[in-house]
């Protein structure tokens, strides 16, 4: 009887996610925010590169695991920004690779202040494979194969300077559907991410940026990070992380040579989430050129 109940539970949670996809879920979004918010394409006056690799939950069958790739480039004398990003999220049988351009215009509010508009579009193209799957009933309408391409738009605002960021984010704006068993099913629900950070000069080597990320969505919890950090001699940063004090990690990155960056981040759930046993990692590679009209910006490690 039991055993039952939790196979019913277990696939109708699985149906409803494989029609309901979420944002991929970042750590080192500090690094790069353009993962989230296309207001930061080129706005660290330079070509910017940049791969992320994420696997969550490491260990647990049917875990999420993203790759996101983007560069982006400072263009028209550090005015606007263009850049492209590919996104691979794999979690169970259901696979999104999301293909985007991206561009930015700043204005000079002040003379270390700039607010940058930002716009990305592109598209989804979402797949669900039952054969990865062994469902109960396999007569069951809901596991079928899926393959849909949609057209996606995203937006967000960065306001900035050497000291402080705070942007606000809505990467991915309309809502692609697919059609089940007669019914319209929505693919995707937007997200809303408030993010900030500020710069204190400890001394002229040293400086403490605490920062946070609040994400929201309709019909979830409000997510908020907390991430404080150390970055010294403006190379190597150090920090700790907490998501919604039921993950916590630990993270590091560092400027090699002014051109490569290097990031990892590790990352323990409590028993509140799945559980200690399922650790996420996140690495990031990067590479930054200066361009002909490069000057300093806001630069977030």
């Amino acid at each position: 009887m039991i055993k039952n109940l939790f196979l019913v539970i277990s696939t109708l949670v699985l149906s409803y996610a494989a029609y309901a996809q979420q944002d991929p879920l970042y750590s080192q979004y500090l690094s790069n925010p353009v993962v989230i918010n296309p207001a930061y394409t080129g706005l660290t006056n330079d070509f910017n590169t940049t791969l992320s690799v994420r696997k969550q939950w490491n260990g647990l069958d049917g875990s999420p695991s993203t790759a996101n790739f983007n560069s982006s480039l400072s263009i028209l004398k550090n005015t606007a920004g263009a850049g492209v990003m590919v996104i691979s999220d794999v979690i169970g049988n259901q696979t999104t690779t999301e293909f985007y351009a991206m561009g930015s215009y700043r204005v000079r509010l002040t003379t270390n202040t700039t607010l940058s508009f930002g716009l990305q579009a592109g598209v989804q193209d979402f797949n669900i494979n039952k054969n990865k799957v062994t469902p109960y009933d396999k007569t069951d309408n809901l596991f079928q194969n899926v393959n849909q391409i949609k057209p996606e738009i995203g937006s967000g605002l960065i306001l900035t300077s050497e000291k402080f960021l705070v942007g606000i984010s809505v990467p991915r704006m309309l809502k692609p559907g697919i059609n089940v068993m007669g019914s319209q099913e929505n693919l995707y629900t937007q997200h809303f991410y408030l993010l900030g950070s500020y710069n204190f000069m400890i001394s002229d080597r040293l400086v403490f940026k605490p920062a946070a990320l609040i994400k929201y969505v309709k019909g979830a919890p409000v997510s908020v990070d907390f991430n404080p950090s150390l970055i010294v001699n403006g190379k190597v940063q150090v920090g700790a992380l907490a998501r919604n004090l039921n993950t916590f990690g630990l993270f590091g990155k560092a400027l090699i040579s002014d051109k490569f960056l290097v990031g990892y981040t590790y990352e323990i759930p409590t028993k509140k989430s799945v559980g200690p046993q399922f650790m996420t990692y996140e690495v990031t590679l990067g590479l930054r050129i200066k361009t002909a009209h490069y000057h300093k910006a806001a630069s977030l490690l």
